[in-house]
């Protein structure tokens, strides 16, 4: 979609993404180990309102991350990263999802073709659950 100077874009098409994690990632860099991608932004940019991890079994506090990349992943850069703290999870006690922060209110902005990676810091199983719109 071309975008005309001084016009409002919207969103316009929502999207969702979901990744499976169980490896852990303790390399803080540029070129982490154990990553996997979530979401590529469209041609126009995006915009996310939605990151969550939810544990798949019982885990210990540990670091939950997310990376940006424009670069077709090539450099990742720590975006931001949040404390899953311990929870026993089973047939009969739920996973407590541990939540990014963004929301409609609080989107994280999105250039052309960006790309979100996740990790997490121990070997356990979690997914991440995200959802944005591209303008």
């Amino acid at each position: 979609m071309a975008v005309t100077p001084n016009s409002i874009v919207t969103p316009q098409t929502p999207k969702s993404g979901f990744a499976a994690l169980s490896t852990a990632n303790t390399t803080f860099s540029t070129s982490p180990s154990n990553t996997v991608l979530l979401v590529t932004a469209g041609a126009n940019g995006g915009r996310l309102t939605r990151l969550e991890f939810i544990p798949l079994e019982t885990v210990t506090a540990n670091a939950l991350q997310w990376y940006r990349s424009v670069d077709g992943g090539t450099t990742k850069y720590l975006a931001g990263m949040v404390t899953g703290g311990s929870d026993t999870v089973s047939g009969t006690d739920g996973a407590t999802t541990v939540s990014a922060g963004y929301s409609d209110l609080n989107p994280l902005i999105l250039q052309a073709g960006e790309r979100i990676y996740v990790a997490t810091g121990i070997s356990k199983g979690y997914h991440v659950v995200a959802e944005w719109a591209d303008y």
